[in-house]
């Protein structure tokens, strides 16, 4: 049984249209201010003005990220869906930050437990709010690919109404779908979270939080990005996301299993999972598994599991191959069809 972290109480050819939307009340121009009852997010589109759009991908970041991790890859994507000559649709993401994660950090309103059922719930809050049609499309990596699978879980058992439409895919990036045992890994993420917890809630400057991580034996790289996860708060920096809730989400992320919602994937929805080549994420038996379920011949009355390896990439599939990503991910939701109305 993996071990739960203990919370203490101590945070050019297209212009692209990125809008942050923070509330249920009508879009409004970046910069404005509101009230934030459900997640925040921001929109991107393939124009300055934009077209009506008829399908939508919801994007998930993972832990201590937020949506501005996805930014760059977003906008290559509705590029290259708004170039296809295949796709007869008009994309639009929505890049989600996660509670507890980003914008999201400071709405009170996104009660606990903090876990993928609640993360999930709080995708389906967002479209229920704005009055949006259910996304065709969830694209999670990291913890946010376990968040996806909830929500396509919910979606299926009926847990959000009756006017759901199911996601018709789902890509799942270097996210291990059963239970992650911490045997199988280094202990990084546990070292960091725990790091973390130990150190103050404020610090003098980013440089100082990067060198100190540096000290501690953490690398440059990973430093540098924990160092990027801060906000202006006076005169001293803080962090831009509360820490005690993202380790509970941490720790629901750890003991979560989809596997059944793999072995049975609903009909009409493909459940598409990315394996970074170089990731030291994947036991061999997970592995196998997973090519045991791709390669299944189905009768139709069931969805479909699909394995993809992006080559020369670790963990951060969207900075180490954003191309080769692009390349497994533009062409399938340029073949699908919108939601029927």
């Amino acid at each position: 049984m993996a071990r739960a972290l203990s919370s203490r109480n101590k945070p050019g050819f297209h212009n692209l249209l990125t809008r942050f939307l923070n509330s249920p009340s009508p879009p409004h121009r970046h910069g404005a201010t509101k009230s934030l009852e459900t997640l925040a997010y921001e929109e991107v589109q393939a124009s300055t003005t934009p077209k009506p759009y008829n399908s939508t991908a919801f994007v998930l970041h993972g832990l201590l990220g937020s949506a501005r991790n996805w930014r760059s890859f977003s906008r290559t994507l509705a590029s290259a869906l708004s170039n296809s000559n295949s796709s007869p649709l008009e994309w639009r993401q929505v890049l989600v930050d996660l509670r507890n994660h980003g914008k999201s950090a400071e709405i009170e309103t996104l009660e606990p437990p903090h876990d993928m059922v609640n993360a999930a719930n709080d995708l389906a809050n967002l479209v229920k709010a704005r009055g949006w049609a259910w996304p065709e499309v969830v694209i999670g990596h990291s913890m946010g690919g376990k968040v996806a699978l909830q929500f396509a879980e919910s979606c299926a058992r009926g847990d959000y109404g009756d006017s759901v439409s199911l996601p018709k895919q789902l890509w799942i990036l270097d996210s291990v779908p059963g239970e992650v045992n911490p045997e199988n890994s280094d202990g990084e993420v546990e070292k960091v979270l725990q790091t973390l917890q130990s150190l103050p809630s404020s610090f003098p400057s980013r440089k100082w939080l990067v060198n100190h991580m540096i000290e501690l034996g953490f690398s440059k790289s990973l430093s540098e990005w924990i160092g990027s996860n801060l906000k202006k708060s006076g005169g001293h920096e803080t962090w831009a996301f509360n820490l005690e809730g993202a380790v509970q989400m941490f720790n629901s992320y750890r003991e979560k299993s989809y596997w059944p919602l793999l072995e049975h994937p609903p009909k009409g929805m493909e459940i598409a999972i990315v394996r970074a080549e170089n990731s030291d994420r994947w036991d061999s038996d997970v592995i196998q598994r997973l090519e045991s379920l791709a390669t299944r011949v189905g009768d139709g009355s069931e969805g479909k599991v699909s394995v993809h390896v992006l080559p020369n990439s670790g963990h951060w599939v969207h900075v180490d191959n954003p191309k080769g990503l692009l390349d497994m991910i533009a062409p399938k939701l340029a073949s699908l069809k919108p939601h029927s109305t």
